[in-house]
């Protein structure tokens, strides 16, 4: 009787460990779709928050280097020269001590090039990023970051 009762609970053992029906695996795989639906978005919001973020700091850098360039020149490159005169001397420029940046003039978050205006329509240079959409104007994160 003992290895009857025995063998009857390792059957069951047995059987019970067999694996997962296509029903069960189903269920996980929902509640997986549901959790990734609920957090994907808050993650990524925060993701553009940041790229928002690193635009701004950028900003505030390549307004810290021209500030720079406008001491050792005497004035602020032209809309024309741009930003490039950062990195690299203009022509008939003889005060110049730069480069003023440690790397090359960076693009912003979204790949596009920063937009420079001296003289600027806010102040005396515009500097600015069309944002995600790079297109002017916009809400959220296609919003203008600028220095005004």
């Amino acid at each position: 009787m003992r290895t009857r009762h025995a063998g009857m609970r390792h059957g069951l053992a047995l059987r019970g460990a067999r694996g997962f029906t296509l029903l069960e695996l189903l269920v996980v795989l929902v509640i997986l779709g549901l959790l990734v639906g609920v957090v994907a978005p808050r993650f990524f919001g925060q993701v553009g928050k940041s790229e928002v973020k690193v635009a701004a700091a950028q900003i505030k850098s390549l307004e810290d280097a021209l500030d720079q360039y406008r001491l050792d020149v005497g004035r602020y490159p032209t809309t024309e020269q741009g930003l490039a005169a950062l990195d690299t001397q203009p022509a008939g420029v003889t005060r110049w001590r730069g480069p003023y940046l440690k790397k090359a003039v960076p693009n912003d978050p979204w790949g596009n090039p920063y937009q420079y205006r001296s003289p600027g329509e806010h102040g005396e240079v515009d500097l600015f990023s069309f944002g995600r959409d790079g297109q002017p104007g916009g809400t959220g994160e296609a919003a203008d970051i600028t220095n005004w």
